[in-house]
């Protein structure tokens, strides 16, 4: 049903002269690219600030707990 209504939408426009109406833009289309670029570049740098996270401090070896859930079947008692 969906599709003959497409189907017929579609046919409709091709008959009115095979001219779709575009819709407007608000900003020249260069503007867009821009923008994208720009968020994009914002968004790497937010990325890149939190990558001295793992730097903080030394890791620390984790114990051999006999009380967790899942232990660590491979330590061998160490």
């Amino acid at each position: 049903m969906q599709f003959q209504q497409i189907a017929t939408s579609i046919a409709a426009q091709v008959g009115e002269g095979g001219h779709e109406e575009l819709a407007p833009l608000w900003a020249e289309p260069w503007v867009f690219g821009i923008v994208m670029f720009a968020l994009l570049l914002l968004l790497m740098f937010v990325t890149l600030s939190y990558t001295n996270l793992g730097k903080r401090h030394e890791a620390v070896d984790e114990h051999a707990d006999p009380h967790r859930q899942h232990p660590n079947k491979h330590d061998h008692g160490h």
